[in-house]
């Protein structure tokens, strides 16, 4: 699982080439929050009941009263399309709404569109989607309903493409503030994953270093939040590919336990 994030595996070159089978969860007398091992075996858990077919992080039906959710779903995209609320709407090729599963479990905010995504018009459209993109296959999840994986639902705090690919500013994310939260309401998710400072600063309300935010379960809206390293960061610090790992783990024991209850 670890040799998937890119995490360099020790061992005997024929045990590393292996394909990665699930973990054994050890006996929870033997787990504790914040050590790595443990956060791999809390993973374990899931991973068995993912082979069973009786995965707790399956996409939820629509149910009742659920046909004029389409139409939310459309009015809001369509004000993304043509807002003009702040101005990075003169230098964006498109707004870049979302991708995904739209009654996911996991719901995963980024922090503001790329060049690619602005192209494509899709979140992490590049090659820090295609890190996330393995990342979450580690856990059977992905952007789309493959064999396997359980659809996740993926948006950034900030729905336009900054100039030269800085950092989103305080009024930009106020600016985008309705769609982010209009987005929670909707999907209704069990856990968010907020990727990097800026995502964790939009649902949050908090600038801190991603460092003092993240190995903890924060609340949105009352959805458990837990923040980590964006996977542009983890593209340019590969040794903190390990804490991202951690923080996955904690995401999915918060699904699990949501699941349970």
């Amino acid at each position: 699982m670890l040799e998937a994030m890119g995490i360099r595996l020790w061992g005997p070159a024929d045990e590393v080439a292996t394909e990665p089978k699930p973990p054994v969860a050890p006996p929870a007398s033997k787990l504790s929050a914040g050590n790595r091992g443990a956060s791999a075996s809390r993973a374990g858990v899931d991973f068995a009941r993912t082979a069973r077919g009786d995965s707790p992080a399956s996409p939820r039906s629509a149910g009742a009263g659920a046909p004029d959710v389409p139409a939310a779903w459309q009015a809001l995209a369509d004000e993304a399309a043509s807002c003009t609320r702040c101005a990075l709407c003169a230098g964006r090729t498109r707004a870049v709404f979302d991708t995904g599963h739209r009654q996911a479990d996991w719901m995963i905010v980024g922090d503001a569109p790329e060049a690619d995504d602005d192209r494509a018009a899709e979140p992490f459209a590049g090659r820090t989607g295609r890190l996330l993109d393995n990342m979450l296959a580690v856990l059977r999840l992905g952007r789309s309903a493959a064999p396997r994986l359980t659809p996740v639902y993926l948006t950034h705090a900030v729905k336009c493409h900054p100039p030269g690919s800085r950092g989103p500013e305080d009024g930009e994310l106020a600016a985008c503030e309705t769609f982010l939260r209009r987005q929670v309401e909707l999907v209704q998710p069990r856990v968010i994953l907020a990727l990097g400072r800026v995502a964790a600063q939009a649902l949050l309300g908090r600038a801190e270093p991603i460092g003092r935010l993240r190995g903890q379960v924060h609340r949105y809206a009352g959805v458990p939040v837990v923040a980590t390293h964006h996977p542009l960061f983890l593209l340019r610090q590969p040794e903190a590919k390990a804490e991202a790992w951690d923080d996955l783990c904690l995401a999915l024991e918060t699904v699990t336990v949501s699941s349970d209850t």
